[in-house]
C-alpha cells in the first residue's frame, strides 16, 4: 500500500496509460480525481473533466482536486497528443493543439499544484515526457519540441522545488500500445493490428511498451521508493532507440 493516504490528480486519464495509473495508485490507497474530456469509465473517487485547451480550467483544477479530496499529494500529468509531419506540412491548429495540451496544461496544473502541494507539506509530480523528446526523430517536430520543453520544465522544477518537499519527475516511454497508437494507425490507412506487429519487430524486448508497463514506472515515480530523484528522465524504451 505505497499510496495509503495519499491523494491524487491525474489527467488523461481515459486513456490507456491513464487508467493504469489510475487504477495502481487506488489499488496501493490513494484517493484519485480523475480527468479527461471524459473520465466517466475510469474508477475514481471523483472526476473533474475538461479542456486542457481551456487556461481557466487548467489553472482551477488542482484547487478542485483538493476541495474533491481534502488535500492534493500527487500529479500526475499523462494526458497527451501526437502531432506527426514536417514543419512544411502541419498547420497553426496543429501547433496550437499540441503545445497546448503537451505543454501549456502541464505548466498550468504544476504552477497550480505545487503551491498547494507546499502546504500540505510536500508531494510528487510526474510528467509523461516521451523519448522523442530527449532524443529528437524524424518529421514529427511539434510532437519533438512539446515534449522536450516538458522534459526541461520538469529538469527544472526538480531542482527549483526539492528543498520544499516536491519531486518533480518524468517519464519517457517510446511507442505504446495505447488506442491513441492504434487510432493514429487507422487515420493513416494502416491495419493498427499489423502496424503494431511490425513495430514489435523494431524492439530489443521484442515488443513495444503495454500501458502497464509505462504505469509501473510512473507509479514508482511517485511512491516513497523513489524519493531520493528529483528532475530525472526516465527513459522506458524496451532498447529501442528513437528514429
Amino acid at each position: 500500500m505505497r499510496f495509503q493516504g495519499k491523494r491524487a490528480l491525474v489527467t488523461g486519464a481515459a486513456g490507456g496509460i491513464g487508467r493504469e495509473v489510475v487504477a495502481r495508485l487506488r489499488a496501493e490507497g490513494a484517493r484519485v480525481v480523475a480527468t479527461d474530456r471524459d473520465s466517466s469509465g475510469t474508477d475514481a473517487e471523483a472526476h473533474l473533466d475538461g479542456d486542457l485547451l481551456d487556461p481557466g480550467f487548467c489553472d482551477g483544477l488542482p484547487g478542485a482536486a483538493r476541495t474533491a479530496l481534502g488535500g492534493l499529494d500527487l500529479l500526475v500529468n499523462n494526458a497527451g497528443v501526437i502531432t506527426r509531419g514536417d514543419i512544411t506540412t502541419v498547420t497553426d491548429e496543429d501547433y496550437a493543439l499540441t503545445m497546448g495540451v503537451n505543454v501549456d496544461a502541464p505548466f498550468r496544473l504544476c504552477r497550480a499544484a505545487i503551491p498547494i502541494m507546499v502546504t500540505g507539506g510536500g508531494g510528487a509530480i510526474v510528467n509523461v515526457a516521451s523519448c522523442w523528446g530527449v532524443h529528437p526523430g524524424p518529421n514529427h517536430p511539434l510532437y519533438v519540441m512539446s515534449k522536450a520543453a516538458l522534459a526541461a520544465l520538469t529538469q527544472c522544477l526538480g531542482r527549483d522545488h526539492a528543498g520544499q518537499g516536491i519531486r518533480v519527475n518524468a517519464v519517457c516511454p517510446n511507442e505504446v500500445n495505447t488506442p491513441m497508437l492504434r487510432t493514429g494507425f487507422a487515420a493513416r490507412g494502416f491495419d493498427p493490428d499489423k502496424a503494431v506487429e511490425a513495430l514489435n519487430a523494431t524492439v530489443p524486448l521484442g515488443h513495444i511498451a503495454e500501458p502497464d508497463e509505462i504505469a509501473d514506472v510512473i507509479t514508482f515515480l511517485a511512491s516513497d521508493a523513489a524519493r531520493y530523484m528529483c528532475g530525472a528522465l526516465l527513459e522506458v524504451n524496451g532498447g529501442k532507440p528513437v528514429g
